[in-house]
């Protein structure tokens, strides 16, 4: 891993760390993302829930555990993806405003100009506000890329919609061995 960017993405840690307008209508330790500097995929959720906010890692609760281990059934190992959010901090009112995304997307936009993915994942709605300046109706466009930017965006349910519905559960399942096949060397 480039040290020059892992101390990027360490720098742009503590700027959320210290950042009022991150913390503010959110709780907890702050949660800024973790993995490999140089990851060739990125995977975004919505914001932490109560046991990332204890921990400061992002997907540690019941849909990270079932991300994490979807990530290894693809074939990736945990340390060369990075996983984030746009939201650093659990929202007091348990799903983030638009506001709160709007703000934190600012230091999303830098991991990612750091890290330069081959490929960003958006895992349920709130990604795609961040990242796509819009919602997006996840179960009709779920399984599809979009190239925005100069990004390639793979849009997918979250993993908490997948952990509460069977329904979910297999878009995700069925989404991620696409994903699979997209992101395979060539």
């Amino acid at each position: 891993m480039s040290s020059k960017k892992a101390k990027a993405l360490q720098k742009i840690a503590e700027e959320i760390l210290h950042c009022r307008l991150c913390r503010k209508g959110g709780t907890g330790k702050a949660v800024p993302g973790e993995g490999s500097a140089d990851a060739r995929v990125v995977f975004i959720g919505e914001a932490p829930g109560r046991e990332e906010a204890k921990t400061g890692r992002p997907f540690v609760g019941r849909s990270g555990k079932l991300l994490r281990q979807t990530i290894r059934v693809m074939g990736l190992d945990e340390d060369d993806v990075f996983i984030t959010s746009p939201v650093h901090y659990l929202p007091l009112r348990g799903t983030p405003s638009t506001a709160m995304i709007h703000h934190g997307r600012q230091h999303l936009f830098e991991q990612l100009s750091i890290i330069k993915p081959d490929m960003i994942v958006l895992l349920g709605n709130s990604a795609c506000v961040a990242l796509l300046d819009g919602k997006v109706e996840i179960t009709k466009e779920h399984g599809t890329l979009v190239k925005k930017d100069g990004r390639t965006y793979f849009i997918t349910v979250h993993p908490a919609y997948a952990v509460r519905f069977t329904k979910g559960k297999e878009m995700l399942l069925s989404d991620f061995a696409k994903l699979k096949r997209l992101i395979a060397p060539s």
